[in-house]
């Protein structure tokens, strides 16, 4: 082998792709993703009503909530868009797959381009998550999202016999708390390992939660490099280093209130934090100032 290509192969083993794509051969549209949004009974109250009245506007037709419960309430401020998952609503690892493996399958009922996952702490900038998809080709492999660690997730992996030792497996995946997204051509060829409810069984082999089992089936299994998107954020990042100058470039923002009622929130003039304690309106305003309920400037 080349020495240059075997530097190239050794790197991609510990450094996951930054993104750099061709053009996907047309535009992408609104009807092309499947936005999913994970979320609890829990939260219902206190977290959908931001997302509701913001970026949800921009994406009413596309945007589906998986919870734990019926809520005629909220099942009306979606226009039909929440799915009872009938998983557990405890925040454990079981319950989080056992959601994700319902949403992968509904994303593949759907028939559409393009599954992009965020939870219901995210707001997503639904215009540039289009211009961000545009970039990819749906009909090729794609895993965009952006790591929440440093260095590739390293688990013990027990091999399919008792007397086998077991294996270091290594691999990247995308933080769930920021989003990710995956194309149609890579669901389908996850499809035999993940579909139809076997994305718990995975879960349950591993014993990690959901957005690690997403990324244990696409790059150990698959053997799909993870495509780093530097445009997700989570709440495991501090929002108050975001420059707003570069806020109409991101796709996702996020948010946290620590034990001590600290919030860790973008840093950026609007509502009162009284009326916007997580920021979503103020964020909204900003990006969209004309939409209804923003001060017009």
């Amino acid at each position: 082998m080349p020495a240059a290509r075997k530097l190239i192969n050794e790197e991609s083993s510990v450094t996951p792709a930054i993104a750099t794509a061709t053009m996907a051969p047309s535009s992408t549209s609104l009807d092309d993703v499947f936005i999913s949004v994970k979320t609890t009974k829990h939260y219902h109250h206190s977290r959908l009503p931001a997302i509701i009245s913001t970026w949800f506007q921009f994406a009413k037709e596309q945007t589906w909530f998986f919870t734990d419960r019926d809520d005629p309430y909220f099942q009306n401020q979606t226009n039909g868009h929440m799915i009872n998952t009938k998983c557990s609503s405890s925040h454990n690892r079981r319950a989080l797959c056992c959601k994700m493996s319902v949403e992968f399958d509904r994303f593949l009922d759907s028939g559409r381009k393009w599954f992009c996952h965020f939870d219901d702490d995210n707001y997503v900038n639904v215009p540039r998550l289009l211009k961000l998809l545009d970039n990819y080709n749906p009909r090729e492999d794609w895993y965009l999202g952006r790591p929440s660690i440093p260095a590739p997730l390293e688990i013990i992996k027990q091999g399919p016999e008792p007397s086998k030792r077991p294996q270091k497996v290594k691999f990247w995946f995308a933080t769930g708390g920021a989003g990710f997204c995956i194309s149609r051509a890579l669901a389908l060829k996850m499809t035999p390992v993940a579909g139809g409810g076997k994305f718990i069984t995975v879960g349950d082999r591993i014993r990690l939660p959901d957005d690690v089992t997403m990324g244990y089936i696409i790059e150990y299994l698959l053997k799909k490099q993870l495509t780093v998107v530097e445009q997700f954020h989570s709440h495991l990042e501090p929002m108050k280093f975001l420059n707003k100058d570069t806020f109409g470039e991101q796709v996702s923002f996020s948010y946290s209130k620590s034990s001590r009622d600290e919030w860790n929130i973008l840093k950026i003039d609007g509502f009162d934090m009284k009326d916007d304690p997580k920021r979503f309106m103020s964020i909204h305003c900003h990006l969209f100032p004309y939409v209804p309920n923003c001060p017009h400037r």
